[in-house]
Formats: structure tokens, sequence, C-alpha cells
């Protein structure tokens, strides 16, 4: 049966991981604590089962920036399989999560016993690479205004079944404005501009609406 043209093809989000047979170690971080600090030792590959993990870079003149904010079936610290003996980021839990820890060894022995999983680890890569290119163009060629708006739907997942009034996990606008590379005043005045514009609410959290993508889209 042809799929009518208005509805959704949006992709489902990620199947969480089966671990099953694989030496793993689940740890728990409560809100606002340290899961590996930039400088650590870089020895496993992460993944955020439950919960949002912010990763920052701490320039050596002290300057905070925010590079990722990632949520349930993302990986991260996979830079250890490409040599890094350190870590290049703080990972921090935003939110209560659980963090599956794998250490380099047994990552690469599950990479080569298990075709499907390097397959889905590779799309994880490629797709992070693709953000990144993105980011860095976004950054380049886009007014703060339309920076900010894509921050915002990308931490709401834009494009996913029911993202469309998704709450976002609890990002402060210093958070946000280091993102985005602005000040938290011009997050503050963009903010109340996209609340009154219908494009976000605040309701016991923040909530995007698709409508925002106008703003990205706008010339």
């Amino acid at each position: 049966m042809t799929k009518p043209k208005n509805e959704s093809t949006a992709p489902s989000p990620p199947e969480p991981v089966d671990w099953t047979g694989t030496r793993a170690q689940r740890v728990e971080y409560p809100p606002a604590t340290t899961i590996f600090a930039q400088g650590d030792p870089a020895t496993s590959v992460m993944y955020v089962e439950q919960g949002t993990v912010r990763l920052s870079v701490l320039s050596h003149a002290g300057k905070e920036a925010v590079v990722a904010v990632l949520d349930v079936a993302h990986f991260f610290g996979e830079g250890c399989l490409a040599g890094q003996s350190q870590r290049m980021a703080t990972a921090t839990a935003m939110t209560a999560s659980t963090i599956v820890v794998v250490d380099k060894p047994e990552m690469v022995r599950q990479l080569h016993a298990r075709p499907a999983f390097a397959d889905r680890f590779l799309t994880h890569m490629l797709t992070r690479n693709i953000r990144i290119e993105e980011d860095l163009i976004d950054q380049l060629f886009n007014s703060s205004e339309k920076r900010l708006a894509r921050t915002l739907l990308l931490l709401a997942r834009y494009g996913e079944p029911e993202a469309s009034h998704r709450t976002l996990p609890r990002v402060s606008q210093e958070t946000l404005a280091e993102m985005v590379g602005t000040t938290r005043s011009r997050v503050n005045f963009f903010m109340n501009k996209f609340r009154k514009l219908g494009f976000i609410e605040y309701n016991g959290g923040l909530k995007v609406h698709n409508s925002l993508l106008s703003v990205v889209l706008r010339d």
C-alpha cells in the first residue's frame, strides 16, 4: 500500500544496544557529576543508556565551550579507538544518567565479532562527522539567532517521532550561549522572541515546536 504523502517519514529513534555477552560496566551518575575530565586517560568507550551528557572543552585561557549534548543511544569517548591517549573533552551528566563503560580492548573485540554492531557504530561515527561539519558551517555563516534555533531543534531531536513537542533536558542559558558562541544576554533576547512567536514554550520545562525551523530556513 502506498504511503500517503502527508504521513510522517521521520526516522525512528535508534534501538538500545544489546550488551549481552559484552564485558561492560554500568555506572550511575547523579546530575552535574563529571564522568571524565579533559586530560584524563582515554581507556574506554561509553554509551548513554539513560540520561543526558554534556561534552565541553576548556581552552588554555580558561574559556569553556560546549561541543555536544548527548542523550540516550549515543556513544562518546570513542577517540581512544583512534589512538587518543587522553580525553579531549570533559563529559558531565546533565541529568541522572546510566552510562555503559566498555574498555578499549573489549570494544575492539566486539567490533570485530559483531558485524551488525560494527555497522551501527560506523553509522554513529559518520553521523557525528556530518554534525561537526554542519556545526562548523553554521558557526561560520549563520547569525546567532539562527544558530540558537538550530541548537534548540537538535536538542529536541527534530525530525524524530513525537519530537514536535519534546521537552528538552534542563539546559541553562549560559550553556546555550557556550554552544551557540554568543552571550547569555543575546540568548535571553532570542528565547523571549521565540516564546512570543510561539516557537517554544515554558511549562515545567522547555518545549520546542517544529515551527522553529522557519527561523533556520529564513533568508
